[in-house]
């Protein structure tokens, strides 16, 4: 295939995919404007903490999209609308089965939750507000999730990202109208994201039915379950959701471990880790195209066109990643300027830095990786590299502070100092172990790419030969 042609076909499913990341911190911020405008800043609170539950909840259903596109991309390339109807059919059942978990287990996983998140009994109770009203959308969120993978394995990425912005534009018109027009107040801003999620199902069946209505004739429920079909759907995305824990459990760790060292390095942390995942945005859509286009050139079995893609993927990954490290670099400060006006934040951040400009070259290859195995549908090899990587930063930091003399457990006490003038000191432990932290981070990202490039020649052996 000519290099325009498979570079059109990258940039086709990519660019879209991208475009609907960037409209995604948009509603968390809309989110936090009107609640911030509501009267007390305990509405804020209200809002992060219940949003951080969601967060942590729906992560764990990662892979009903990414299984579901997988599979559909792989039909996709053998031109088997029959199956490509029945992947559908069994992600939506799952998505509705992991709906009624969720609501069965809402007690659970709230009490739990709030054993380990620290907020006052107002931001609590808003919280939980928040949280009780918009559980009820569980089941639209999580089917989107498998329209999602569908279209993405369907070599379409337009309608997803049709739906996201459609969904983000009508949470924030709806929350902003519930919360400031009518009684509801701060649970209008819940009930907000409620009618967008909804609203977004209503559009997503519509987009499949102009276009896909073909595909499912003739295709039942019963033929998309039968023949242990579902317990093997089932055991490929088992592998996904380990993956996704173990995501959660780095996240979760890089947070509570930076906590330790105080609120402004905390802040810090969390600033790092925003600015992170503007890159994330981007080479999320490269990753989206890998999925795409491996399972597609897997499911026709043309190892040619496979290896093609998989190394333009790359180039324009590394290319995002080296725009990225001159955007940190250069333009770093300024950028936390944005995200905070607490200048000993700011300035304590800017000696990070250095660590930021280098992880987007890292974490290149591992979120392409993914893309690309998820296509090839080798979920084994993905939940190793993250069982792997997530074992790699825990064991980096906590030997990285043991030999740097950094304290493993406890709070550490005046971590930093601010003076009258503006000045501050930050204690040698409290620098350190933010360095280590970072340090770990960047090993995580180094084992899930090194695993992942490992396993590549055996993901060809299999698929092709």
């Amino acid at each position: 295939m000519a290099v325009e042609g498979m570079n059109r076909r990258i940039l086709r499913l990519a660019l879209p995919s991208i475009l609907a990341n960037i409209t995604v911190p948009l509603v968390g911020m809309a989110d936090t404007a009107i609640a911030g405008h509501l009267g007390h800043a305990s509405f804020i609170g209200g809002i992060a903490v219940g949003t951080m539950l969601f967060d942590l909840i729906y992560w764990n259903f990662g892979f009903l999209r990414v299984g579901t596109g997988g599979l559909a991309a792989q039909a996709y390339g053998r031109k088997d609308d029959r199956d490509a109807a029945r992947i559908f059919l069994r992600g939506l059942v799952t998505s509705v089965l992991c709906a009624l978990a969720v609501w069965i287990l809402q007690w659970v996983v709230v009490q739990a939750a709030f054993l380990v998140i620290d907020c006052t009994r107002q931001v609590k109770e808003l919280a939980l507000t928040y949280f009780n009203i918009r559980i009820w959308a569980a089941p639209a969120t999580l089917s989107m999730f498998v329209f999602k993978g569908w279209f993405i394995g369907m070599q379409d990425t337009v309608r997803p990202m049709a739906v996201d912005i459609f969904v983000n534009v009508a949470n924030i018109a709806a929350s902003l109208f519930l919360a400031v027009r009518t009684p509801l107040g701060f649970a209008g801003v819940a009930w907000g994201t409620v009618f967008a999620q909804y609203s977004g199902l209503a559009l997503s069946i519509i987009l499949l039915l102009s276009k896909y209505r073909h595909v499912f004739k003739g295709v039942g429920l019963r033929e998309s379950m039968g023949g242990g079909r579902l317990s093997s759907f089932f055991r490929m995305n088992g592998n996904l959701f380990i993956r996704s824990v173990c995501i959660i459990l780095v996240y979760i760790g890089f947070t509570t471990i930076s906590a330790r060292f105080g609120d402004e390095l905390l802040a810090v942390g969390a600033i790092l880790m925003k600015l992170l995942m503007i890159f994330s945005f981007f080479i999320d859509g490269f990753a989206y195209a890998g999925e795409a286009l491996s399972g597609r050139y897997v499911g026709e079995m043309r190892y040619d066109c496979f290896k093609d893609a998989v190394r333009r993927i790359f180039v324009w990954g590394a290319s995002i990643s080296v725009i990225f490290l001159f955007v940190y670099g250069i333009a770093g400060k300024y950028l936390l300027q944005l995200m905070t006006d607490e200048r000993t934040v700011v300035e304590l951040a800017m000696s990070y830095m250095p660590w930021l400009m280098l992880m987007p070259l890292l974490g290149c290859a591992a979120f392409i990786w993914d893309g690309v195995f998820v296509g090839a549908t080798e979920t084994k090899c993905i939940r190793n590299s993250m069982i792997y990587a997530m074992a790699g930063f825990f064991i980096c930091y906590y030997a990285g502070a043991a030999l740097l003399g950094v304290p493993v457990s406890g709070l550490v006490e005046g971590p930093v100092s601010v003076a009258g003038d503006g000045t501050f000191t930050v204690l040698r432990e409290a620098s350190l172990g933010i360095h280590v932290l970072c340090g770990a981070y960047f090993v995580h990202l180094i084992v899930r790419s090194a695993y992942m490039t490992l396993c590549y020649r055996s993901l060809v052996k299999k698929k092709f030969y």
